[in-house]
């Protein structure tokens, strides 16, 4: 077992350092291309964030895993909101000045509402997949647009243009980009196999396993973004990019695997995941956009947090009772 829990922190290790450079390699291709800053941050940076869990899910799928990967799109929202966002009020209260986030926003509690109606039946086919990634190509398409219309005197614009200023040239990011897919397939690959090993002698389940180390493993990366953003006073930055993350989560990270294995839907992802998933989209919608005028402070950071926490600990615990 040693082996395997080396693995399990080997994979998240590779995904982590993986993401980096295949976001860093990504965005620099666009901007080298000449795609403006606040497109690029919206669209490529949104995708490539999201590009562990796609990895991983596929991944799994591949294995016959589906519940992984349903579990690490579910599991990485929660994480985004609780964990990531959670964490980084924390250590330095945010002011959200964007108007473009309110509509990006809506995007992502859609997106949450199209996973759902879809997984009603406990059936995710082929069908189902296309159309949620029929739904991610509206989306992203609707995005384009809402950054086109974009003023430049809006926050996040400056921000993107900050952030990107520099340009790395061109053959640099191509090879940061292809350096950092290998180094994520690596990481997925190995990440999925220890971790089902590890699950199979512990007794936990697949779903489980996803929405737990897999689903915080994966979150990492956006972790280290957010982190990074909220010091460098770019909090329009940190709110897109895990805004951006859920919204990939929901459509993609299903979309894509399902496409691969199609599967059934247990009770307890209706019932107990996705509406965690849902009560805390809107808890953070409400903090961010209602309660605090786009004002975000460390006592509003700690609710998430816990509320990540207790959802950790309901997880594992027994079952009442027992």
């Amino acid at each position: 077992m040693i082996l395997e829990y080396l693995g399990i922190l080997s994979g998240l290790l590779l995904l982590v350092v993986g993401a980096d450079k295949f976001v860093t390699g990504a965005a620099n291709i666009a901007r080298g291309l000449g795609m403006p800053p606040l497109l690029i941050g919206l669209t490529i940076v949104s995708i490539a964030t999201s590009a562990p869990e796609i990895l991983v899910g596929s991944v799994a799928a591949l294995d016959g895993k589906i519940e992984i990967a349903i579990g690490n799109a579910i599991g990485s929202n929660i994480a985004n909101i609780g964990l990531v966002f959670g964490l980084s009020v924390l250590i330095m209260p945010i002011k959200i000045a964007s108007a473009t986030l309110r509509r990006e926003y809506l995007l992502m509690f859609l997106s949450a509402i199209a996973a759902i109606l879809i997984m009603l039946d406990h059936e995710l086919s082929r069908l189902d997949a296309t159309i949620l990634l029929i739904i991610l190509a509206v989306f992203i398409y609707w995005i384009v647009r809402i950054a086109k219309k974009t003023p430049v005197t809006d926050p996040l614009t400056g921000e993107f243009e900050q952030e990107l200023a520099q340009i790395m040239p061109l053959r640099k990011s191509v090879v940061f980009f292809l350096m950092g897919l290998i180094l994520m397939l690596a990481g997925a690959e190995l990440l999925v196999r220890c971790s089902v090993v590890v699950a199979r002698a512990l007794g936990i389940s697949d779903l489980v396993i996803g929405l737990t180390i897999i689903a915080v493993g994966t979150s990492l990366p956006e972790l280290a973004a957010s982190v990074v953003s909220v010091f460098k006073k770019e909090a329009d930055i940190a709110v897109g990019n895990i805004v951006g993350s859920n919204m990939f989560n929901m459509l993609a990270v299903i979309g894509v695997p399902v496409l691969i294995h199609p599967s059934g839907i247990g009770n307890e992802v209706l019932l107990r995941d996705f509406p965690v998933m849902v009560v805390m989209t809107l808890l953070m919608g409400w903090m961010v956009f209602i309660r605090g005028a786009g004002r975000f402070d460390r006592i509003e950071g700690g609710i998430l947090l816990l509320c990540f926490f207790f959802y950790q600990y309901w997880l594992f615990a027994p079952p009442v009772g027992s």
